[in-house]
């Protein structure tokens, strides 16, 4: 009984030992059958780029009052006339002129990252309802109506460090940078930009 268990044994070592030869052998790769016909991938629209770039070209700015703008009580919160506080009021961020027919909006917080949130409008309305800004870029891509683009970003708080800070860059259909820059504005109050597409 002995001897049939060894033999059995020895049989079993010596097939495994067979099995793990393949293991031994170098891996040869598969060449491709034809590896001058390459199929070529279109390119793809690439996203703008984390770091601000240098405007392309001097924009044209359109000439807007901002106190004007202001004025209307119904969207425009009234400035706070406190003294040593300036950011309890709202921005004008500029009037662009464009030919473009898409726009790319982004936005970060420009300072400390500490919750400020803000509500994104488009012609006075909401496309946006709650954005809470991080340290990486968030945005939206709009298609531009001719005439006046009217781009309002509210301050639903101010984080933890007043006043709600943000970072934004605004980009043509081409990528090129129509203006970088950034806000400073207290709860309530709105940063603005206007695109006017002819």
């Amino acid at each position: 009984m002995k001897k049939i268990l060894f033999l059995v044994m020895m049989i079993g070592i010596s097939l495994h030992g067979f099995a793990q030869d393949e293991l031994n052998k170098k891996q040869q790769s598969i060449p491709p059958k034809n590896s001058e016909n390459k199929e070529v991938i279109p390119p793809t629209e690439a996203p703008p780029k984390d770091e601000p770039l240098p405007l392309s070209k001097e924009p044209i700015v359109l000439k807007i009052n901002p106190d004007e703008l202001f004025n209307n009580n119904i969207l425009y919160k009234r400035e706070a006339n406190v003294e040593g506080i300036f950011y309890r009021r709202n921005e004008y961020l500029g009037g662009f002129v464009t030919k473009s027919f898409t726009s790319t909006i982004r936005y970060r917080d420009a300072a400390f990252v500490d919750g400020d949130k803000i509500k994104v409008y488009l012609n006075d309305k909401v496309i946006e309802p709650e954005v809470v800004l991080d340290g990486s870029y968030k945005g939206f891509k709009i298609n531009l109506v001719k005439g006046i683009n009217k781009i309002d970003f509210e301050a639903l708080n101010e984080g933890s460090a007043s006043p709600n800070t943000a970072e934004f860059q605004v980009y043509d259909d081409k990528g090129e940078v129509i203006e970088s820059s950034q806000w400073n504005v207290g709860k309530g109050y709105k940063a603005v930009i206007i695109l006017y597409k002819e």
